[in-house]
């Protein structure tokens, strides 16, 4: 019994051994977490990056394999179908210090997305336009851009329709090319009608415009004994008169009596000259949100004016071939209203 005692001593003495232990064995624990952390710290080895770009895949994968990084591949269409394969680009570039295991990016090209021309005859040349943009809208070079200006000859063919094309199609594409084209202007010299709108309220003569071909022009005048507020007072060529589609057409339209809430006023804005009417579209959105279309109508080109009666705060916007080119918001009455001398 006095044994026992001298080895484990009474229960107290147990207490303080078994604390003493913990302790150690704490510390000991702790002192390996910080080892592994400070090992943790420390972690890979500190390498330079290679740089593949210009290489072929396999050959940077096994640079990048030696030097113990991992590629993160992305594919991209280039310029060129001897790119196809090779890297474009890379991040971190060759030269940075990095730890071993880093990922790299890696860009690799795919080549070229078209390998030869398409036949573009028959097709609208604005189409044609608009779908090489998107096709190519990320690339710092295109690799098929269009001539400009197109080449123009009068065809029974609708204006705007691609007549011919060179290089023809069927022909490689290897580096950035121009397409020239040429270009119906339509049928020479047609003649059409003028439509009448003397007497016809300013709604009423927009929508015999709209559908009329005429290359119109609006401006302001103050209405006459017999004329009535917000009507056509005069016009030039007078209606009924044949003309050619290029033959710009005044109408003179006298503003409408003052309404509350509304600000009457003439939309001004310049427009390229074209070879040809181009889809123009005038739409107001007003400031509950609603959107109305004001006018459509086929457009040669230059100052493009159009009378507008609206909320303050609607934002009139304007459109060719459907893309937006221009918008301005109403905000007080326009200075365009002008009481011009009777033609």
């Amino acid at each position: 019994m006095n044994l026992l005692n001298s080895w484990f001593g009474n229960g107290e003495n147990n207490s303080r051994i078994f604390s003493l232990l913990t302790l150690g064995l704490v510390v000991f624990v702790g002192v390996v977490a910080v080892g592994v952390f400070f090992i943790a710290v420390q972690g890979a080895e500190e390498i330079m990056v290679p740089d593949v770009r210009g290489k072929e895949l396999v050959d940077a994968l096994l640079e990048l394999q030696v030097k113990e990084l991992y590629p993160r591949i992305q594919l991209r269409y280039s310029q060129s179908a001897d790119d196809k394969g090779t890297i474009l680009e890379q991040d971190p570039l060759g030269g940075s210090i990095v730890k071993a295991g880093r990922r790299i990016r890696l860009v690799v090209s795919e080549g070229v997305l078209l390998n030869t021309l398409e036949d573009y005859v028959g097709r609208d040349v604005e189409e044609v336009r608009i779908e090489l943009r998107t096709l190519f809208a990320a690339a710092p070079q295109p690799l098929l851009s269009l001539k400009e200006p197109f080449l123009y000859e009068y065809s029974s063919e609708p204006p705007g329709t691609i007549l011919q094309q060179a290089p023809l199609a069927g022909t490689g594409i290897s580096e950035p090319l121009e397409l020239e084209l040429v270009v119906s202007r339509g049928k020479e010299e047609i003649l059409i009608t003028v439509p009448s709108l003397v007497g016809l309220s300013i709604a009423d003569a927009l929508k015999q415009v709209s559908g009329a071909g005429i290359n119109f022009t609006f401006d302001l005048g103050q209405a006459g004994e017999t004329d009535r507020p917000g009507t056509v007072v005069a016009q030039d060529p007078a209606g009924k008169a044949l003309v050619t589609v290029n033959t710009p057409v005044l109408i003179r339209v006298a503003p409408p009596e003052p309404t509350e809430g509304r600000v009457f006023g003439l939309f001004r804005y310049t427009l390229e000259q074209n070879p040809y009417p181009l889809a123009v579209r005038l739409e107001a959105i007003l400031p509950s949100g609603e959107t109305t279309t004001l006018i459509t109508a086929n457009y040669l080109g230059g100052e493009f004016t159009l009378p507008y009666e609206l909320p303050p705060g609607s934002v009139l916007v304007l459109f060719m071939l459907d893309r937006e080119i221009y918008r301005e918001e109403i905000s007080a009455p326009s200075p365009d209203i002008l009481y011009l001398e009777q033609l």
